[in-house]
């Protein structure tokens, strides 16, 4: 930090911290503005740079200048208090508020819970108070994405989008292949009469776990009985409905596989409560591993998602298209973890 005539001292600027981190002026406003086209090394040294000079960007200069609001939104479509019971959406909003503080880009939470609040939301989006919108459980018919999307907003969403008019940038676990090792993995386990609870169908992940489910069943040469399948809605009382009517429907179940770890947790005490054992009775299989799989007793076997990778990509791939660059899906790996449910 710099001292003026009169006494005061002067807060650091970009060439202070380009000086600092021996690097061109150019290439810490690339690092400022998405980090495009800067290198490992040259990012590292910024990052350090601007620790040790304490810079702060000032972003009502930066406005002006670019045009930009320098903020992004984390949009959910979802009822408030299902943000508050998933822990998922929280692991996601950290990874993303994370990520993006790496940038110096401040996130919004927007949660958006019914028609009146996605009407005000998307015009507030779209009257250039953020520069991007990470977009999370999206439904199909929710025209939110598709209004964003033709007002030119650069937008990733959390999930493969439904529906072939579905066309913008996304980041999402292989939830078909996840299903269906799930369920290879209940089959190793002896298991034969394997019912499944799934997730909305309307939104993304629902219908490709269900299409691995079944995908797996038809392999091992069992029957795809209807009795089996129950839509779920990813909380936990919907998982506690959804194995009510699993036990009424389909009483000689010997394992449930559950899309994902809260609804399991109300399967699981839903099943006990019956009078089944989990898992000698009825084995039991989850998909996250959220903190719900460890929150189960036994401790739930599911298919980890990777969500500091799934939040990393939407924010590199949000930043990238803020910045004028094409982005297209991109679809990343789950992985089995086996504990005492299953």
């Amino acid at each position: 930090m710099t001292t003026s005539p009169n006494g005061r001292r002067k807060p650091p600027t970009i060439h202070d911290v380009a000086r600092e981190a021996g690097v061109s002026r150019g290439t810490v406003s690339r690092f400022l503005n998405g980090g495009h086209y800067v290198s490992p090394a040259a990012r590292t040294a910024v990052e350090t740079a601007i620790r040790k000079t304490g810079y702060v960007v000032n972003r009502h200069a930066r406005s002006l200048s670019t045009g930009r609001s320098d903020s992004v939104a984390f949009l959910l479509t979802e009822p408030q208090e299902k943000f508050f019971e998933d822990p998922n959406f929280n692991v996601l909003l950290r990874g993303c508020t994370e990520h993006l503080a790496r940038h110096d880009i401040p996130l919004l939470l927007m949660l958006a819970s019914s028609k009146d609040d996605r009407r005000r939301l998307t015009r507030y989006i779209t009257s250039g108070h953020v520069d991007g919108v990470l977009l999370v459980s999206n439904h199909s018919g929710d025209p939110v994405a598709a209004e964003l999307r033709d007002a030119g907003i650069p937008l990733v969403a959390c999930g493969k989008p439904l529906g072939p008019a579905s066309k913008y940038s996304y980041v999402a676990a292989a939830d078909r292949d996840g299903a269906q090792e799930m369920v290879r993995h209940l089959i190793s386990r002896g298991r034969r009469r394997i019912a499944m609870v799934t997730g909305p169908l309307d939104a993304p992940g629902g219908p490709d776990r269900l299409a691995g489910y079944r995908d797996v069943l038809a392999e091992a040469g069992l029957p795809q009985d209807p009795a089996l399948v129950v839509e779920g809605d990813y909380r936990r009382t919907g998982g506690e409905e959804a194995a009510r009517r699993l036990l009424t429907q389909a009483p000689d179940i010997d394992a449930v596989f559950v899309a994902s770890d809260l609804m399991a947790l109300g399967v699981v005490n839903t099943l006990q409560q019956s009078g089944r054992s989990v898992p000698d009775d009825i084995a039991v299989g989850g998909f996250d591993d959220s903190a719900a799989a460890t929150a189960i007793t036994p401790a739930l076997t599911t298919m980890r998602q990777p969500y500091d990778r799934i939040s990393a990509e939407m924010v590199r791939m949000l930043l990238a298209q803020i910045a004028g660059e094409d982005t297209a899906g991109v679809i990343l790996p789950t992985e089995l973890v086996v504990r005492e449910s299953a």
